[in-house]
């Protein structure tokens, strides 16, 4: 008989969702990410399942719709605890989507209480009284601020999350998470009698997320970036419903080709991209120029069909606020993303069956032209970005065999990533 899930996931993008499942695979869960809310009846054997959404920029009334239908299905799964999975930057507008998301869950839910929690020190991203640091500096100074959808200019997430929620918002100050999970309990005590529903918890260490996970054990929903996974999976083996996956992350090895797509216009894809470019061939997608009809992806499938190359989008802030003035800013984004997605599924055709996918909403996009419906985690190739195995490709004219995936947030990732994922998209076992 199949066992029940234990923990059911619910992420704002694809990246995020891998990333997720990252950290769940590294903890012993075997871990099945799906792209969308999977059909009614499928049922899936996991430890735990993460359902990938792209609902981090679209409007917060679709984005709490898609959510809850993600809720229903992972409760038919069995599932018993919940996250709501957003960026380690807290990518996010005045008008949502964290604190509406977070709200509707918590309702559907029954519950009074949840925390909030991006930090991902692994990666550099560390809370403080509240405040968001990427590395040494305020998220507020990170290059986040020039983000072309979601632009971050206020560091404090207590007051970035109250702009978006009726929900009063509080904090569990780093004191208290000092002094360990019994602390931590005590204060979400303190916090629900004053009649906040949402608080931001600080952490500035992976001991930090794995108090907070231990004093979380029993809360219905918990809401934060990748890293608050990383005190998950004890809790469910602490009362004796998950043993140990030693070989949770394997995955077999996939002959073919292979493509690195980059959509991102980050600070770190910016220096992979550069990387990559001073030495391996690659090509550049220019969105005026998709604009004008010009056949830019018939060029990029021949240049990329018979060598492994890097085709990108990738440019600096300010040319996509030039390109995005031209053609604005859904226009601009939609252009490059339908290419990219074009562009992929043109080369699947090729043979190529190894992808690395620089992006969130690139990755989104690529999956979804791969008929791609779920996939298995497999090893971590750097914080945050696992090696991924599509299981049962389809879509309306292909059965495909597995393909295998590295879909990075564009904030994720060494400086020469695209390398060390074609790596182990080559020799999954060898990591």
């Amino acid at each position: 008989m199949m066992a029940d899930a234990l923990l059911g996931c619910i992420a704002d993008d694809f990246t995020g969702a891998t990333d997720l499942a990252n950290m769940l695979v590294r903890g012993g869960m075997r871990t099945v990410q799906t792209i969308g809310v999977p059909e009614v009846d499928a049922r899936i054997e996991a430890d735990a399942i993460v359902v990938a959404l792209k609902s981090r920029t679209i409007p917060a009334a679709d984005a709490v719709r898609q959510s809850l239908d993600a809720l229903q299905w992972l409760r038919a799964q069995g599932c018993r605890q919940f996250v709501f999975k957003y960026c380690s930057t807290f990518d996010s507008t005045d008008e949502g989507n964290i604190g509406p998301v977070a709200d509707a869950l918590l309702d559907a839910l029954g519950s009074d209480f949840t925390i909030a929690c991006s930090a991902f020190p692994e990666t550099g991203r560390t809370i403080f009284r509240g405040n968001l640091f990427v590395g040494d500096v305020l998220l507020s100074e990170s290059g986040m601020e020039h983000h072309p959808l979601t632009p971050m200019t206020d560091p404090n997430l207590v007051r970035v999350l109250q702009r978006q929620t009726q929900s009063k918002v509080g904090l569990i100050r780093y004191d208290a998470i000092a002094k360990g999970a019994d602390a931590v309990r005590a204060r979400i005590g303190e916090l629900k009698r004053d009649g906040v529903r949402l608080a931001i918890a600080d952490a500035i260490s992976d001991a930090d997320l794995h108090t907070l996970g231990e004093a979380c054990r029993d809360l219905p929903l918990i809401t934060g970036g990748s890293g608050i996974a990383l005190g998950l999976p004890q809790n469910f083996r602490a009362t004796g419903l998950l043993a140990h996956a030693e070989h949770a992350a394997d995955l077999p090895g996939i002959e073919g080709k292979a493509v690195v797509l980059a959509g991102s216009a980050s600070k770190a894809t910016n220096a992979q991209v550069a990387q990559w470019r001073a030495s391996k061939p690659s090509l550049r997608i220019d969105p005026l120029a998709l604009a004008r009809g010009e056949p830019v992806v018939d060029e990029a499938v021949e240049f990329a069909r018979n060598q492994t190359a890097l085709i990108y989008a990738t440019t600096s802030p300010d040319e996509v606020k030039a390109v995005q003035k031209e053609l604005g800013v859904e226009r601009a984004g939609q252009l490059v993303e339908d290419a990219l997605a074009s562009i992929a599924r043109r080369l699947r055709d090729h043979g190529v069956t190894k992808f690395v996918v620089a992006g969130g909403e690139t990755s989104g996009a690529v999956v979804q032209a791969l008929g791609v419906r779920s996939l298995r985690i497999g090893p971590q190739i750097d914080p945050g970005v696992p090696a991924t195995q599509s299981i049962g490709a389809d879509d309306d004219t292909h059965t495909q065999a597995p393909l295998a995936l590295a879909l990075k947030s564009g904030n994720f990732g060494a400086t020469d990533f695209f390398e060390k994922a074609l790596n182990a998209l080559n020799a999954p076992k060898a990591l």
